[in-house]
C-alpha cells in the first residue's frame, strides 16, 4: 500500500537575528522521516518545544521548509507552486488548537464553511443544504447556520472548523492539538466525532499532542520526538506496552494515575533537567545529558539513527545498537 503522505529528511531552521545578520539558527525540526498510510491516524507526541507543531504546519506549507521532501499524492510538495499548490491545499487541511483564531468572527457559520468552497471553485446546488449536512455530520444544526463564532462553545467552534475541513473532502488533515482547550467531555465528542468521520470517508490524520491518553486512543501508530528529532517510531500499542527509548519511558511514567493507591506504588522514571537549547543541541543522542541510562563515550558521540528492533518498531538510540 502507498502511503498519503511521505516526509523525507524534513528540516526547518528559524533564523536568529542580531542588527540585521544571522548569528544562530533554532533547529525546530532536524531531519524528520515518516510515512502516513490511507485511513491511519499517526500521532505525533513529545515535550512542548520539540517540534510537533512546526513539523505540522511544514509539511502543509504553512511554513516554508529548510529542507527535506514531503510526497503527497506522487508529487514533491515543496516543490508545488500555483494551481498545484492550490490542489494541495485542497486535499490536506489543517485543524488549529484554537478554534477561534481560525474562524473569521465576522462571518456567520454558513459563510465561513461555504467560503473555502468558492475559493476552490467547488460547484454545489444548494448551498444552504449542503452546509446543513455537514453540520449535522459533525453535531450541530439548521439553527446554527447564521450564528456567528462569538456565539458558540469552545467545542462547538470546533465542530463549525471540523465542518469547514469537511467541504473540501481532504485526503490528509493535521490534527494540531485539537483537543486541547476543551472540557474532558467536550474532547471526548470530538475525538469521537473524529474517529468516526475516519472511518467514513478514509481520512489519513497527523495527530499532534501532549496528551499520551489521547493518542493512544486516536493513533494507529505514533512517533515520539525529542528536540526536533523523532527517537522512537512504531505501533501504538507497541510503544505503550513496551516503550523502549528512555525519554519515551519517562513520558509514559509521568502519565497521571486515578487510583491514589496506584499512584503511590507506580514506579517513575526520573529525569533530571530541562530540555537544551534547539539553538546548540548536545552532539550525540539529543537526550544523553539528561538520560539516567547514558554511557559516557557512547551517547555523547555520534548521533544515532532509528534502527528497527521489534517488527515496524524503531528506536534512535545506541544502547540497542550496542547492547
Amino acid at each position: 500500500m502507498e502511503p498519503v503522505l511521505k516526509v523525507e529528511n524534513l528540516k526547518k531552521y528559524f533564523p536568529v537575528r542580531s542588527l540585521l545578520r544571522t548569528i544562530a539558527w533554532v533547529k525546530a525540526v532536524d531531519g524528520v522521516s515518516f510515512e502516513i498510510y490511507p485511513g491511519e491516524t499517526f500521532g505525533l507526541v513529545g515535550e512542548s518545544g520539540c517540534g510537533k507543531t512546526t513539523t505540522g504546519r511544514t509539511i502543509l506549507r504553512l511554513i516554508k521548509p529548510t529542507s527535506g521532501r514531503m510526497i503527497f499524492g506522487g508529487r514533491d510538495v515543496t516543490k508545488l507552486k500555483g494551481k498545484d499548490l492550490m490542489w494541495f491545499r485542497r486535499h490536506a487541511q489543517i485543524m488549529f488548537q484554537d478554534p477561534y483564531s481560525s474562524l473569521d468572527p465576522r462571518q456567520t457559520v454558513f459563510n465561513t464553511i461555504m467560503e473555502p468552497v468558492k475559493f476552490h471553485g467547488i460547484t454545489v446546488d444548494n448551498p444552504e443544504d449542503f452546509v446543513i449536512r455537514l453540520l449535522e455530520s459533525v453535531g450541530l444544526n439548521e439553527m446554527h447556520l447564521y450564528r456567528y463564532p462569538h456565539e458558540f462553545s469552545g467545542g462547538q467552534r470546533q465542530r463549525i472548523a471540523l465542518a469547514k475541513i469537511l467541504a473540501l473532502k481532504p485526503d490528509f488533515v493535521v490534527l494540531d492539538e485539537p483537543t486541547s482547550a476543551l472540557d474532558v467531555s467536550v474532547q471526548a465528542n470530538i475525538l469521537n466525532t473524529l474517529k468516526g468521520l475516519q472511518k467514513k470517508y478514509g481520512f489519513s490524520y497527523l495527530f499532534i499532542s501532549h496528551d499520551l491518553g489521547v493518542v493512544k486512543y486516536m493513533s494507529h501508530r505514533m512517533g515520539v520526538m525529542y528536540l526536533g528529532k523523532l527517537v522512537e517510531v512504531g505501533p501504538s500499542k507497541k510503544i505503550f506496552e513496551n516503550p523502549l527509548h528512555p525519554y519515551t519511558q519517562m513520558l509514559l511514567s509521568a502519565i497521571p494515575v486515578p487510583d491514589p493507591e496506584l499512584a503511590r506504588t507506580k514506579k517513575r522514571m526520573e529525569v533530571k533537567g530541562e530540555p537544551p537549547s534547539p539553538i546548540n543541541p548536545p552532539k550525540g543522542c539529543r537526550f544523553h545529558p539528561r538520560c539516567p541510562l547514558a554511557k559516557a563515550g557512547l551517547c555523547d558521540g555520534k548521533e544515532p539513527s532509528l534502527i528497527e528492533v521489534e517488527k515496524n518498531h524503531y528506536v534512535a538510540c545506541w544502547l540497542y545498537e550496542n547492547p
